[in-house]
């Protein structure tokens, strides 16, 4: 078994499915960022994009975030595993 961080990352039920579904949804695709960290309380997606994508990320009333949430919840409870997404705020332009 290798330890690259890639095959540990798409071994992680819901990686795969947020990668893919952001990657579509937001329009600046460099500054999306996607990172997992699996502890005692389950797995954590944690996700950054840029200031002008976190509206389409957020949704009108937080709709579209919750979306993904539930559906992650989905994923993560077909393979027994609590997944938890956190966004975090975009990097600020230095100035």
């Amino acid at each position: 078994m290798t330890n690259s961080t890639d095959s540990v990352e798409n071994e992680i039920p819901g990686f795969e499915f947020i990668k893919t579904v952001l990657s579509m949804l937001v329009e600046d695709s460099d500054q999306l960022l996607v990172e997992s960290k699996t502890d005692d309380l389950g797995i954590l997606i944690t996700v950054r994009v840029s200031e002008q994508d976190m509206g389409k990320l957020i949704g009108k009333n937080g709709q579209t975030i919750k979306a993904i949430r539930t559906l992650l919840r989905v994923i993560g409870g077909s393979a027994n595993q609590r997944v938890n997404l956190k966004v975090l705020e975009p990097e600020k332009a230095p100035g």
